[in-house]
């Protein structure tokens, strides 16, 4: 079992992107520190990023075949996206969604998530460490 780690929309751009909000983490520091914090509690991980919605739901597809669980940020798809939100109703393993920003605290359009009924739990405002914090979490539930 891997966990799936998806990134969406611009997630590419972290470090230059608004790092205001987002932070000055790179996306390649991002994926080092999801890698590390999976070595360190001995679960694999494949963490990806697209600016494409359907790749993005192909990965979710693969996932739910294969059992895996999820975790996911799938940017500005989040408020937008009532097809991703039914790949991820889909899902039998854990999802988790998470979000760098706290998006309740955002402007009005960022404060709704068509992921957060499809998803087992959020983790919005954390940075970078909110990933951490998922993976953690998935392997208290015992998906190593």
């Amino acid at each position: 079992m891997t966990i799936q780690v998806l990134n969406g929309a611009n997630l590419g751009r972290l470090g230059t992107r608004q790092p205001e909000v987002y932070g000055t983490t790179t996306y390649a520091q991002l994926v080092e520190l999801v890698e590390t914090a999976a070595r360190e509690l001995d679960v694999e991980v494949q963490v990806r990023q697209t600016d494409d919605e359907g790749e993005l739901l192909r990965w979710i597809h693969a996932a739910t075949d294969a059992g895996d669980p999820i975790v996911v940020n799938p940017g500005g798809w989040t408020h937008t996206s009532v097809v991703l939100h039914d790949a991820l109703a889909a899902v039998a393993a854990p999802v988790l969604e998470v979000h760098l920003s706290n998006i309740h605290a955002r402007e009005d359009f960022r404060r709704h998530s068509y992921v957060s009924r499809a998803a087992d739990g959020s983790i919005a405002g954390l940075g970078v460490h909110g990933y951490v914090l998922a993976l953690q979490w998935m392997t208290l539930r015992g998906l190593s």
